[in-house]
């Protein structure tokens, strides 16, 4: 009897060239903090994971409402603090509604495969071929483009913040309905999107314009109300806002802001709002923990800006390609996945956690390390990344300078 072949070879031959590309992956778990190491890795921009009234909130939350939710948010998970935290979110980034998931991910996911069915005139809805047009920047996370490929939409991908390539799509499509997609601060460079002049385009052509807010919440605005708020877009009805609680607000979950039109829409809609449990009480005690704390301390967005600025300055001092940080993400390009992971192994040695990001979370030549300042960084941290900074320089003209022999 011949042998059977063998289900696990395809994994492991992937695996196995992973590694010879130098992309292997693995867990690294770490205890509380990080260990003596300054962290320039986390999404914790404003320290508020380990804040005292943030903690508290979600300790109150548990137990009040215990550590789950029980169900989905249309069945027994909407609680009272949902609808709490649903309201504060509204209130602080001035929108007229929002709807609370459980990860941001999941958010952006329903966000746009809902919406991209719901703007479909009714005649179209159950005709052959998409009859909704989404407009994605080709930098957006990963999410959003998750969520273009299971929209079930024709899908346009635009050069990075080129409006005039988004104003052609959208003109020259020929589906009734469009959506565009982009981040507000760009989740790899830190960058901000051109949203006045995105919002122009997409309302003189009858399309919404969806804008994922993770990076931008908490940090980019007046008091972190984030980048369409600091545009002036807070109310317009056809901007539809995706955030994160996972990241300035040191929680868990994402939210949905926007016209009660369009909250609704995704509540009633949304396979990923419906089919899913909902966000635990503990979680959502601490966003709203972090939202008070934010509100009483305002300059902490400003903080974690002018940390980002002064990490990119340490950097450009030495040579090395760095991103422009518009929020409080920067990166310092490397190029070679190999050199970027040893670029890694250095920051560590000299006291700092650093993000190393490498193919396919950036394009082939793009690998990189990512630093995310925080509010409350101090000057011993500063002189740590300093240190790393100066050696990573070192390291990378070595080994240039090895390859040109």
């Amino acid at each position: 009897m011949p042998q059977a072949p063998d289900p696990l070879a395809p994994l492991r031959a992937a695996a196995a060239a992973r590694a010879a590309a130098g992309l292997r992956r693995g867990l690294h778990p770490r205890g509380p903090g990080h260990a003596g190491l300054t962290d320039l890795a986390s999404n914790d921009y404003l320290g508020l994971a380990t804040h005292p009234e943030v903690i508290e909130a979600a300790i109150e939350a548990a137990r009040e409402w215990g550590t789950g939710s029980t169900g989905s948010r249309l069945v027994t998970g909407s609680t009272a603090l949902h609808a709490a935290l649903e309201q504060a979110l509204a209130a602080f980034a001035g929108a007229q509604s929002a709807l609370v998931f459980s990860c941001g991910y999941l958010a952006n996911l329903t966000a746009v495969t809902a919406l991209a069915a719901a703007l479909r005139p009714p005649a179209a809805q159950a005709g052959p071929g998409a009859a909704t047009l989404i407009v994605s920047d080709e930098a957006n996370h990963a999410s959003l483009v998750d969520a273009c490929r299971l929209a079930r939409a024709r899908v346009e991908i635009t050069g990075h913040q080129d409006v005039a390539a988004v104003e052609r799509a959208l003109r020259q499509r020929r589906e009734p309905a469009a959506l565009v997609v982009t981040e507000s601060a760009f989740s790899l460079g830190g960058d901000l999107a051109p949203l006045p002049a995105l919002h122009r385009v997409t309302r003189a052509h009858g399309a919404l314009l969806l804008v994922d807010e993770a990076h931008a919440l908490g940090v980019v605005g007046p008091g972190g109300r984030g980048a369409v708020w600091e545009a002036g877009l807070a109310a317009e009805p056809g901007v539809v806002r995706t955030v994160t609680l996972s990241k300035a607000l040191g929680a868990q979950g994402g939210a949905v802001l926007g016209a009660s039109e369009v909250t609704g829409t995704l509540a009633e809609t949304g396979r990923g709002f419906i089919f899913d449990t909902a966000l635990a009480p503990p979680s959502a005690g601490a966003a709203l923990g972090a939202l008070r704390v934010l509100a009483a301390r305002p300059h902490l967005a400003t903080q974690a800006r002018q940390n980002a600025r002064r990490l990119a300055d340490l950097a450009t001092g030495y040579g090395l390609a760095v991103t422009e940080p518009a929020a409080a993400v920067l990166t310092v390009g490397i190029g070679d996945p190999g050199l970027a992971v040893a670029a890694q192994r250095i920051c560590a040695d000299h006291g700092v956690l650093a993000g190393c990001f490498r193919p396919p979370s950036v394009p082939p030549g793009g690998s990189c390390l990512r630093l995310t300042a925080r509010a409350d960084l101090t000057e011993s941290d500063f002189e740590a990344a300093d240190r790393a900074l100066a050696a990573v320089r070192d390291h990378v003209r070595t080994v240039s300078a090895a390859g040109r022999k």
